[in-house]
């Protein structure tokens, strides 16, 4: 396991690079360029300053995040092939600068989504992402996407560009009448010409689970079972399709058995990388807010989850996920310093037990 931490850039990101260097056994980021638009090309240039910063701070990049994935491939609209031809650009350029991984996700339109960026946790005090299908109800797709600008602190928000949903309404209108097996044949599409690609220049593509784990606003979304995580893995069959199994966002559905998930997959050799993160669920349907990692402060089971990891994927690059503000931290909703190195340490924690155990 390689534990990591997420890492927007030094001009977007309160936290700083000799911070995430002082937390016990972090070996790197999982990096980000928060300014680049789904679709856009990622430079070598903005790609190797980026990374000549990480290495300078003592810390390695060998995973990029969110290389978001324009909606004309996933809507499979004439123009998808110059995007694609864009993503394979990037790509090469990544796997020159030692990138080994790259994150993305196949959802239509939203990345996640929340309807509190801040909820009161009232047991201590902190605050915590939440999610309430009920408040839904009240809010259209337009109103989520104002509250959630309005609510992010003045930060950037990965999977929420301003420039993408400006046109919210006409590309939730182009998605109407599209089915699961429609966008999964528009993903084989995009996978066929990425992965040979991929495979070339030794890079995994690792997709992450639908967050939260189940249809929103109508649209179609085919990434938040076992069972449709077997379909990606099988539209294009190769190590190199990979998956980036996120806790928190598989946990949120209380029909997923995140352990059993994990050593799936592990199992296959099909896990690349992990976000590890703890739900709390509370009354109703679909309602949930984030929790510490500690796994008695929520409900999945922390020591079961990095159990699996150890048996089945020990290789993979593991990040702390989404934690609380405490310790009156302002920052990105998520994303702060402080309770994600405390989650990192809890991790490795729970690593260093099980593996003297497993000894």
């Amino acid at each position: 396991m390689k534990m990591t931490f997420r890492w927007f850039g030094e001009n977007s990101d309160n936290v700083k690079l000799s911070q995430i260097k002082q937390i016990p056994g972090m070996t790197g980021l999982m990096g980000f360029l928060d300014y680049k638009a789904a679709g856009e090309v990622w430079t070598e240039e903005e790609i190797k300053d980026y990374i000549d910063k990480v290495h300078a701070a003592g810390l390695e990049c060998e995973v990029i995040e969110s290389v978001n994935v324009h909606e004309d491939i996933k809507m499979g609209l004439p123009t998808r092939d110059k995007y694609i031809d864009n993503y394979i650009t990037t790509i090469r350029n990544l796997a020159k600068y030692g990138v080994k991984v790259i994150i993305y996700n196949f959802m239509p339109v939203f990345d996640w989504l929340r309807t509190d960026l801040a909820h009161p946790i009232p047991e201590d005090g902190s605050n915590s992402l939440y999610y309430d299908e009920k408040d839904l109800g009240d809010m259209g797709p337009m109103e989520i996407v104002k509250k959630t600008a309005a609510d992010s602190n003045g930060f950037s928000l990965p999977g929420w560009e301003p420039e993408r949903l400006a046109e919210l309404e006409k590309t939730l209108e182009q998605y109407k009448g599209m089915t699961p097996d429609m966008l999964r044949e528009n993903y084989k599409y995009f996978l066929d010409r990425i992965i040979p690609v991929c495979e070339e220049v030794g890079v995994r593509m690792a997709c992450h689970p639908d967050d939260p784990a189940w249809p929103i606003f109508g649209l179609p979304r085919i990434a938040h079972t076992q069972e449709q995580f077997d379909m990606i893995c099988d539209l294009h069959d190769s190590p190199a399709n990979a998956l980036c199994i996120c806790t928190g966002s598989l946990g949120s559905n209380t029909v997923n058995d995140v352990p059993s998930v994990i050593r799936h997959f592990g199992e296959r050799g099909r896990i690349a990388a992990m976000h590890v993160r703890n739900v709390k669920f509370l009354d109703g349907y679909h309602h949930f807010r984030e929790a510490s990692h500690l796994s008695s402060e929520g409900d999945l089971d922390m020591f079961a989850i990095m159990k699996a990891i150890y048996d089945t994927c020990p290789d993979a690059y593991v990040r702390p996920d989404h934690g609380r503000m405490i310790w009156d931290e302002v920052g990105r909703p998520g994303y702060g310093l402080y309770d994600r190195a405390l989650g990192a340490t809890y991790l490795n924690g729970l690593w260093e037990a099980i593996d003297k155990m497993s000894k």
